[in-house]
């Protein structure tokens, strides 16, 4: 609708996590650094979490590119598994053909042979489970378990659990103290900071194509962090809609009054974002009013001094 009109190629501010679009913020670069420096040194549990829309799925899609071919990666985006279900998810990953016959103790030498086998090559199994708040009880115990398979120096397998801060919760209960102990780092996802923004919008513009002036005004950022709270789909989502309405104007240039309407049809913006939106809308007709007043009043005037 509107990439005509901005010169753009496509949407800045898509949900759809692709890593053209990863913003190389302090927070998810310290994560992602942390995370393959853990798993190149064969560490076992790793875990990450972050709240809802902080980019957890996009900052694990990036360390699956950003992986060599040294790596065989397992992404389980959906958690909510059996732990047969999970052992054969991973037994198919890693190159054993799915047969219902095979009883569960033969189905786990498989898997303990084929990790072993992959070792020998040099090849590091990787499973990464998004959304891991939402692994049922008895699925994260077979998980700790399959991790117990290893040889005298390494893992053979590693388990990265990626989810929102209920994972911490789930994590704390005292039937699941032995998964805890193992997990070797543990970091928290924070979203875009106040003074980060506008080059985060700036990439996120760029990446799609813009190539022109800065297109948020100033107030329109401020207004967007206030309404977000620095939490990236919501900026996504915000920044969306404010462009929806400087292009409904014709617009070149995202306005705080764009930004204010934006906000007033997202519920999820942050009260005090909606606070100002409103208020922003309240006054701008007021304020039109005004300059329209302003501009006939300057020539009489001008006339009248001269």
């Amino acid at each position: 609708m509107y990439r005509q009109h901005f010169g753009l190629v496509e949407h800045p501010f898509s949900l759809t996590p692709d890593t053209q679009f990863f913003f190389n913020s302090q927070s998810h670069r310290e994560v992602l650094s942390t995370l393959l420096l853990a798993l190149r040194h064969s560490e076992g549990f790793i875990k990450i979490v972050g709240e809802v829309g902080t980019g957890k799925t996009l900052l694990s899609r990036k360390l699956l590119a950003s992986l060599g071919d040294n790596f065989l990666t397992a992404y389980i985006p959906n958690p909510y598994l059996t732990p047969e279900e999970l052992k054969w998810f991973l037994a198919e990953e890693i190159g054993i053909a799915y047969s219902p016959e095979i009883p569960s103790y033969q189905l786990l030498r498989e898997i303990n042979q084929r990790l072993v086998d992959l070792a020998q090559q040099k090849k590091q199994v990787v499973l990464i489970v998004d959304e891991a708040q939402a692994m049922p009880r008895e699925t994260i115990e077979a998980l700790r378990l399959l991790t117990n398979l290893e040889t005298e120096k390494n893992k053979l397998l590693q388990v990265v659990l990626i989810g929102q801060p209920e994972l911490d919760d789930l994590l704390n209960r005292p039937d699941l103290r032995q998964l805890k102990q193992r997990i070797v780092f543990s970091e928290y996802l924070q979203g875009i900071p106040r003074e980060s923004l506008a080059d985060y919008i700036a990439y996120r513009l760029s990446s799609a194509g813009y190539r022109g002036a800065n297109l948020f005004s100033r107030s329109a950022l401020a207004l967007l962090y206030r309404a977000s709270g620095g939490v990236p789909r919501l900026i996504n989502v915000i920044s969306h809609k404010a462009m929806l309405a400087a292009y409904g104007e014709k617009s070149e240039k995202v306005t705080r009054s764009h930004m204010a309407r934006a906000i007033a049809d997202t519920r999820e913006s942050r009260s005090i974002g909606r606070v100002l939106a409103k208020q922003n809308l309240w006054l701008w007709p007021a304020v039109a009013v005004l300059a329209a007043a302003s501009a006939l009043l300057i020539p009489s005037f001008v006339e009248i001094n001269l």
